[in-house]
């Protein structure tokens, strides 16, 4: 039997308009061998968390840029947990202040990537720290 390929959802919520980094991460995962499906522009919280059930994804990596990920990632997050789906990981990226950091971990999101991550580093993060659902 074939192993599972790590699938992993990216999603650009909100009004921001500017994707192409959640583009290259999309790209770059791929090209690392993980399954990737990629929402587009202006997704909702329920959008992002009805295709991630509906695909059965690994993870979720939110890419923000618009300021207003202590709105969105509580929004995916909350959503998980109400529809019984908190197995699946939120990791994300974007321009995201440091002092937000320690507090979106707090509420649950796994992992932040500010501007300048390699793709290398977050496909090694990926791999280590996001299992694959069962």
């Amino acid at each position: 039997m074939a192993e599972r390929k790590l699938r992993i959802l990216v999603a650009k919520p909100g009004l921001d308009g500017h994707d192409r980094g959640a583009k290259i991460i999309a790209r770059a995962l791929r090209d690392a061998g993980m399954e990737v499906i990629y929402t587009g522009l202006h997704q909702t919280p329920e959008m992002i968390v009805n295709a991630a059930i509906q695909e059965d994804v690994d993870a979720i990596g939110m890419s923000i840029m618009s300021g207003a990920h202590m709105t969105l990632f509580p929004a995916v997050i909350d959503l998980l947990k109400t529809s019984k789906a908190e197995d699946i990981r939120v990791f994300g990226g974007g321009i995201i202040p440091d002092d937000d950091i320690p507090k979106l971990k707090g509420l649950g999101v796994t992992e932040i990537f500010t501007p300048g991550s390699s793709t290398q580093d977050i496909v090694q993060w990926i791999r280590t720290n996001i299992p694959e659902r069962v």
